[in-house]
Order: C-alpha cells, then structure tokens, then sequence
C-alpha cells in the first residue's frame, strides 16, 4: 500500500521507515527542509537503534521524504497524523493536529477514491471524533465513512528500542468510524498476523495509549515511594525488596519446563531519580486534566507526578550527606537523555540536577554516549564542562551522579579504580552493586 505519514518526528520517521521494511510504499512529510533532506540522504536525524540501517535498506525505492504534503495524499492511500501534541500545563496543544487534518482535508478534495486518514499521534479521548473528522469534512466538503474513512492507531513504541517495538509488536490496536475503515487498517498490517489486533471505536483507542502509560508512570513513581521509605527506615535496602517482590509469580511466572522468567513489566518497578521522556510525564499530566475536566479528579495520579517531580531532589539529599557546602565541589553527571539509547532529553531527571547543582555552586561536568550534542543546545547559557568521554568525566571529581541507565557505564568501578578516584558516588538508578565502589550512595539505601 502507499502511505502518507504527516509529521517526520520520532513517531512518524519510525512508522515511515518500518512501514517501508514491511513492503509499503512510505513518504514522510516535514515542515523541517534539513530533516527532511537527511532523511532522503538516509542520514538519521535522531538517536534510534537499527535506524540508519533500515533507512539504507529504504531510501529511496520504498522511502522517501518531502515537505510537500497535499501531493503526498494525492499520491497515497492512507496518511498517517504523527505531529506533536505537547501539554501546556492545562490541557495538550492540538494546534499541529487542527493544522495537519486541514491540510489534508483540503487534499482530499482532488481525491476520487477512499482514502483513509489515520490518527497516530497521542490525543484525549473524542479527539478523532470531535476534532479531527469534522475538520476533515469541513475542509474537503466530503463525508466520512463514505469518501473517505477516520481511524486511530495508537503508537506503543520506547525511546531506544522503536524499531524492535514496532517490528515485534505486543498487540496493534485498530480504532475506527466504520468497517472498511479499519478493514483497510487492518490490511495494512498484514505482515503482523500473528500479533493480536483488537478492533475498537476511536474514543477506546485513545483511552487505551493514555492507560497503558498511566498505568508504567504508576508503577515506577510505587517504586519510588517505596524506596524513600526504605531510606527513612534504615536497615532496608529497596533493592533487596524488590528483588523479593519480583519473585512473585506474577512477575516472573514459570515457564512450561519449569524455569522462571522475568516478566518485562518487573523492569518498571525499580527506584531510581524519576522518569522522564516525551511521553510518561506529558500523557499522565493530560489524563489528569482531561478527567478534571469532565467532573473526574483523578488523585492517584496527581500524585504519581508529584512523587515524580520530587524524586530528583533524592540525589541531592545523598549529596548533602556528604558534603557541608556543594559551593565548589567537583561533580561529575553522568547520563543526560531521560533512558538509555536515546539521545532525548525531553523532561530528563537529569535537567533539574543539574541546574539544582549550577544553582548550588558546584563545579561541573557531564557526559552522555548519546544525549552530548542536546544538552549544549539545552543548557547553551549555562556554564559547565561536557566532557567527551567517560574517563574523562571520572577524572579530578569529588563526587559522581548517575542519572541515565546506559550500559556503557557498566565500567565505571573499574575507571575510578584505574584513576585511583575517592569520589562520591551517587547512583540515582541503583544500576551497579553497591559493593563494587567505596564510597557508595544510592536512592532507596
């Protein structure tokens, strides 16, 4: 099939690329002429495992870019909606999505077949109905379901392993207006005949994107509580708790030979200095508006994000253990992008540290494998060093900080034993054994 997909972001460029791999022709459409042109030069213009190499496979027999959108619905059958939609603190912005189905609507009208249009962008509940479609009809003078059909698929993709995420999927979630619709939806991802694919209106479809990352936010800002708990108690290591707790056999059920597995869920209930991302804090704080809006307060949830918004504070009470004053003290940062294998630091634990530190006195550096070149343009007024390597990083430090689980530091005790280091070190994800480095901090201990 052809396919359209109106926004080149992280979420567009991946369904564009995958959809390709998968047999269909795909253009990525962009306002941004420079992503759109390393795109067509299959060049990746993000941090993604398997991207650049899916992109060679691609471009340009089965992919393409352009910024030209209306010929990019002409030419297709379906177009995917995958623009941004971020939340202004009261409710999430759907101007880019008002200006995509207008555009596209206004396509549709030098269209004679069906053409489908489908909403891969995250949106609150009655969106693709109450927004989306009578735009689309507004701007095309056509009707749904009839010239043209609406349907939502939401995206279930992590930052670092997308391509894996999508070429694997756990379910395909098919939310449409009418049959043929979701029919055509469905024929879309023929390739993928085994995962399950539920069938479901546009409002269940939306619900369904914004539970799933209610419910990951919950489970990680549980972990947390618990971890300070722990940490107030004395004597209680979280990690020693949860390595109990993942014994149950709900999160780690036995196999039909008798071994034990680890359930992937078990890995969001670990502490840690808060989660970050474009998703998890952006989808809960939406939720969370969205059902105050409709006459439901959502507590539990509230407070989720509060627990969230505190945890990095975590780190700098470990610090002040130890140090009277950080006025001067040398601290290395490691780890900027919010996860591992991404370069995104969109709402990364690590901003708060680090201008909470800045804002301290402390003598600065950090380093990230990956999230380097964003952190200079985010923090391009603020005066700290960026180192180039670990080891560097490690070297004449007082204090170490690790923010981001990045196997690459893996090596650290090894490092700071080489470099004969005394430094503090602080692991804000409880990543390495507390045994293996002397002076060793960590939240929930």
């Amino acid at each position: 099939m052809k396919v359209s997909i109106i926004g080149a972001g992280y979420v567009g460029l991946v369904t564009g690329v995958c959809l390709a791999e998968t047999g269909h022709q795909a253009i990525c459409v962009d306002v941004d002429k420079e992503k759109v042109g390393k795109i067509n030069q299959a060049i990746p213009p993000i941090h993604e495992e398997g991207l650049a190499e899916f992109l060679r496979k691609n471009v340009p027999v089965r992919l393409k870019a352009t910024t030209d959108l209306h010929q990019s619905v002409v030419e297709t059958d379906i177009t995917f909606i995958a623009v941004g939609t971020p939340f202004d603190g009261n409710q999430i912005d759907l101007s880019y999505v008002r200006e995509a189905s207008k555009q596209i609507g206004e396509s549709l009208k030098d269209k004679q077949v069906f053409h489908l249009v489908v909403v891969k962008s995250t949106v609150v509940p009655g969106t693709t109905d109450g927004v989306v479609l009578p735009i689309l009809e507004q701007t095309s003078g056509k009707k749904a379901g009839l010239d043209f059909g609406v349907s939502m698929n939401p995206e279930f993709l992590t930052e670092g392993q997308a391509m894996l995420d999508f070429m694997n999927p756990d379910r395909i979630i098919l939310g449409g207006t009418d049959e043929r619709s979701m029919n055509m939806l469905e024929q879309l991802y023929a390739a993928f005949e085994d995962t399950p694919k539920l069938r479901t209106n546009t409002r269940t479809a939306e619900m369904i994107k914004y539970a799933s990352n209610a419910m990951l936010a919950t489970q990680i800002s549980f972990a947390n509580e618990m971890a300070n708990l722990c940490s107030a108690l004395g004597g209680v290591d979280i990690v020693d708790v949860m390595r109990g707790v993942h014994l149950s056999h709900y999160l780690s059920p036995k196999t039909l030979d008798g071994k034990r597995i680890q359930a992937p869920i078990s890995s969001f209930l670990e502490s840690g200095c808060g989660f970050g991302g474009s998703c998890l804090p952006k989808d809960v704080k939406a939720l969370i508006a969205h059902g105050e809006g409709v006459g439901c307060p959502m507590p539990l949830l509230r407070a989720v994000i509060e627990t969230n918004e505190r945890q990095p504070q975590q780190v700098m009470r470990l610090l002040r253990r130890h140090f009277d004053s950080l006025r001067n003290t040398r601290i290395a940062v490691l780890g900027l992008s919010f996860k591992p294998d991404t370069d995104d630091m969109r709402e990364s634990p690590a901003i708060p540290i680090i201008r909470e530190l800045l804002a301290q006195g402390a003598n600065l550096k950090a380093f990230d494998p990956a999230a380097n070149k964003e952190a200079r343009k985010l923090f391009k007024d603020e005066k700290f060093v960026l180192s180039d390597t670990l080891e560097d990083a490690l070297s004449n430090v007082d204090a170490v900080v690790l923010v981001t689980r990045w196997e690459h530091f893996r090596d650290i005790p090894q490092i700071l034993e080489k470099v004969n280091s005394k430094a503090l070190f602080v692991d804000g994800r409880r990543m390495l054994d507390k045994r293996s480095i002397a002076r060793y901090e960590g939240i929930g201990l």
